[in-house]
């Protein structure tokens, strides 16, 4: 399988136009896939899925973490297959958890994310294929009224687990059609990959076409220092959730952020990002289109089979985007 390239636009990118308008940058640019973040009380991911369905022709669409506590999956199943209908087949299903920290804001307990995830995975894949869910499992007990009233456009559309530690992983190895995992650092490719694989090596249909879609942070420039500033806010807000072994491949631990916690807590934002050191911005991809394309190829190596790029893209994001589809991608697709 080809590399393949996505790119995932945050809502601090801009307003919901502004992020369907770089979804169609993106698709200009030759991205494969435009994915957009599914998390509580941030801009609603099916209204720009939809915007990007409606203003788009060829890229594929995809959600990060649609989770199924804050939306049923009989919410989930009618959402997914309206806007694959809509999309003519390009939509992407990522359904799953980077954390339970956000799901808990709201008084969820999210403990059960292993068994809730593959429960609606399974629920999920049989409403699409037409099929009454009289399900009595342990998360989702349905009636015999549970069905789809309209005949989807793909019942094999695509699923893709996000997921986050490695009794996660292995399940989205085991039960996806991709893997959404955050390579957050991208060297911690090196951990998420294997226990995926773990999971492919259950299945019975083997690998196939298994889309392992690395969630990467970006920041691209001609000017290396501005691309580094502006990957400091991302690092400092973001940094103390991530997980330690993931920060082990940049030689970092959880308490190597706890300063910067206290002052993001604090609301003290930009004294956090003074805090932010050379080894802590490793945690993304970051510098000029050469050193992008390093850093790129480093991981490859590692199992990744898409990148999946976001966060803040660069100083300018739709300069970024430009130089994407100007420099990054034409060196991938001439190897």
């Amino acid at each position: 399988m080809s590399l393949r390239f996505g790119i995932r636009l945050i809502e601090y990118l801009g307003s919901s136009k502004e992020l369907i308008r770089l979804a169609t940058m993106a698709e200009a640019a030759g991205f494969d896939s435009v994915w957009f973040p599914h998390d509580p009380f941030m801009r609603n991911t099916w209204v720009l899925t939809t915007g990007t369905a409606m203003a788009t022709s060829r890229i594929e669409i995809g959600s990060v973490g649609t989770n199924p506590y804050t939306t049923d999956p009989s919410e989930i199943a009618t959402y997914a297959a309206t806007l694959d209908e809509l999309s003519s087949g390009r939509f992407i299903l990522g359904l799953g958890l980077h954390a339970t920290v956000m799901v808990e804001w709201s008084g969820i307990d999210a403990s059960d994310y292993l068994m809730r995830t593959r429960e609606a995975v399974d629920i999920l894949r049989r409403l699409l294929k037409g099929e009454v869910v009289a399900d009595q499992g342990e998360a989702f007990r349905w009636s015999d009224h549970c069905y789809l009233r309209f005949r989807p456009f793909r019942e094999n559309m695509p699923i893709y687990v996000s997921a986050f530690g490695e009794d996660y992983l292995e399940l989205s190895g085991e039960i996806g059609d991709g893997s959404l995992p955050m390579i957050t650092p991208p060297a911690s490719a090196s951990y998420m990959v294997p226990p995926i694989l773990r999971g492919l090596d259950r299945r019975d249909s083997g690998r196939g076409s298994f889309v392992i879609s690395g969630c990467g942070w970006l920041s691209l420039s001609e000017r290396p220092r501005a691309a580094a500033d502006i990957m400091r806010n991302m690092v400092a807000y973001f940094g103390p959730y991530l997980e330690a072994p993931a920060l082990a491949a940049i030689g970092l631990t959880p308490a190597d952020f706890e300063p910067l916690r206290v002052l993001v807590d604090r609301g003290e934002y930009e004294q956090a990002q003074s805090l932010v050191t050379d080894e802590m911005l490793k945690l993304g991809i970051v510098g000029t289109p050469d050193e992008v394309i390093r850093q790129i190829e480093q991981v490859a190596d590692m199992g990744i089979t898409e990148f999946n790029l976001g966060g803040p893209l660069g100083p300018d994001p739709e300069a970024a985007i430009r130089l994407m589809g100007e420099r990054v991608l034409p060196y991938f697709r001439e190897r």
